[in-house]
């Protein structure tokens, strides 16, 4: 340690030589021999160029003034070591503190990823009144909707989610059965006018909530309310948005609080898939749209019922489809960026066999809304049914992903299957559909038609007595199965076929059990009467390969308007 002669200021820089206070050349001296009751430090700068020294770091910052130090007379060595040693404490402490906290917010970071895929299951009805069931599951099915227009974001179908309702699953089991990293939870509850919404964000596989808030408004103010809602979700999401995506969340298609509530209860009965539902749904959408004439959710879900109530009510579906088609319109020339009456003008488009309208259309609606299943679903049905075997399968793949529990898409995957000839799989993934829906009759249907066209005939006489006792046909069911138990499936064919029992066959069933049975001439004729009942199943349908040889079966195929 140096130490100024003249005036007993310590030097703490060793290589200093003078003292710069009075100019005198320090000498070296061991700290015993200096005189701890005088000592003073010597400032480290020139006392003209002396400067605070500031220290900061996140919020905490404090000053050291070296000057002030060496000006002082009366502290003694322990003192001042005392005060060093406190300034470095704090000083480590500071920087201990700015490390942890720097080390907290990275692993929150890593802990609380953006998260890119979701499942909005049904919001519980606290008040129980199945008269309010529209409006939790409505409120549901519109929230999936707006989400599900995020490029960026992968939220499962509506579909999907519905076999969660009134189930008490966990975060980690929903989410290995969806694929998801967090699920939605909500409970809605109506007093009078004031509708409560209280919603928990969870981490599937944490199972930690990572958002929660409470929404208190009034029933009239719903329609601000789901683009207030699909915000908040997305920010806690952590997702980034871009200008457009934040236009579509904030985007509200009525101001029209009734007609939104009628809108909600037509999308609620349009789910059920009953025709006598379907009917319903029509009703409560021209009721919105008569209270809202511009209201383009409305015409969409016009568009939705009107295009599949001709296959419920099993008549022809080509001049069926206008009232689709102008409903569609009327939604895109309000809305051309709404992917929905795309889809569903693809869907009529295909009906009437215009398949590169359909395509078209159908490309549109998945470009604006790439997790609308139903677009997908649409779609790989087209490709199948114009024989675009892989592309078809890899479309209905795509909706699986979005949609995986639903039955429908589940059973038209195995569709595209079994039109590509590959029996075995198309069989395998019917066993997977029926894990869904042990219930759903057209499930047992297809049964009977792979397992036909494989050659598995005791299988396909068993699933086609099922269908039959599944449809309330409980004779028939019986007299497919007795037969089969006394001639095995040549029996059944001559049973179900015989006069009094075809004319409780649909036109399909009609035509492929005749020709399976070798009755071809009956086959071709009854083929000649209802030809468009198969569509552009003609085109590629196996069951039909008995009639493919006859020039007949060219000519009726030419004049439903599909080549060969």
């Amino acid at each position: 340690m140096k130490r100024c002669p003249q005036c007993n200021r310590i030097a703490t820089d060793n290589l200093v030589a003078f003292c710069r206070v009075d100019g005198v050349r320090l000498v070296q001296e061991s700290g015993s021999l200096i005189d701890s009751e005088t000592i003073t430090l010597l400032p480290d700068t020139p006392a003209v160029e002396t400067s605070t020294m500031h220290v900061s770091l996140s919020e905490a910052s404090f000053s050291i003034d070296p000057l002030s130090l060496s000006r002082s007379t009366g502290p003694t060595r322990n003192l001042i070591k005392r005060t060093k040693r406190w300034i470095v404490v704090a000083i480590a402490a500071i920087i201990a503190l700015a490390l942890a906290s720097s080390a907290y917010f990275s692993l929150s970071s890593k802990n609380n990823p953006t998260i890119y895929s979701l499942a909005v299951l049904p919001f519980i009805n606290v008040n129980a009144d199945e008269q309010l069931e529209y409006l939790s599951d409505g409120m549901t099915e519109i929230l999936i909707s707006n989400l599900s227009r995020l490029p960026k974001l992968n939220v499962k179908a509506h579909s999907s989610v519905l076999r969660y309702k009134g189930k008490d699953g966990s975060p980690h089991t929903v989410g290995a059965d969806l694929n998801v990293q967090a699920i939605l939870n909500g409970r809605l509850l109506l007093r009078g006018e004031l509708l409560t919404l209280s919603l928990e964000l969870a981490d599937t596989r944490t199972e930690n909530v990572v958002w929660s808030k409470q929404y208190s408004r009034r029933q009239t103010d719903l329609v601000s309310l789901q683009s207030e809602i699909a915000r908040d979700i997305t920010n806690s999401l952590r997702v980034k948005l871009a200008g457009d995506d934040e236009q579509k969340l904030s985007k509200k298609y009525t101001n029209n609080a009734e007609a939104y509530e009628l809108y909600l209860k037509g999308r609620f009965y349009w789910n059920k898939r009953t025709l006598k539902d379907l009917e319903r749904a029509l009703d409560y959408f021209n009721q919105a749209i008569a209270l809202d004439p511009n209201y383009v959710l409305a015409y969409a879900g016009l568009a939705d019922a009107y295009v599949l109530i001709p296959s419920y009510r099993n008549g022809p579906v080509r001049e069926a489809m206008q009232p689709a088609r102008e409903a569609a319109l009327k939604a895109l020339s309000l809305d051309g960026e709404l992917a929905e009456p795309h889809a569903t003008l693809g869907r009529v488009n295909a009906n009437e066999y215009d398949f590169a309208g359909a395509e078209r259309e159908y490309k549109r609606a998945i470009e604006l809304d790439p997790n609308y299943a139903t677009a997908h679903q649409w779609y790989g049905i087209l490709l199948f049914d114009l024989g675009r075997n892989e592309e078809s399968q890899a479309e209905l793949r795509w909706a699986l992903e979005i949609d995986p529990l639903s039955v429908i898409i589940n059973l038209y995957y195995a569709d595209s299957l079994f039109y590509a000839r590959r029996y075995e799989d198309a069989i395998a993934q019917l066993k997977k559909t029926l894990e869904l829906n042990t219930e759903f009759a057209a499930t047992y249907k297809r049964f009977a038609k792979f397992y036909m066209a494989s050659g598995n005939y005791a299988e396909a006489a068993k699933s086609y007595a099922t269908f039959r006792e599944l449809v309330g046909d409980q004779q028939g069911a019986a007299l497919i199965q007795e037969s089969f138990n006394k001639g095995g499936w040549p029996a059944v064919l001559r049973a179900i076929t015989a006069r009094e029992q075809l004319a409780r066959l649909s036109p399909y069933e009609a035509v492929v059990f005749l020709a399976a049975a070798g009755e071809k001439e009956k086959s071709l004729a009854e083929l000649e009467r209802s030809y468009e009942a198969f569509g552009p199943l003609l085109r590629i349908e196996p069951l039909l390969d008995p009639l493919r040889g006859d020039p007949r079966f060219g000519e009726i195929i030419a004049r439903a308007g599909l080549s060969q």
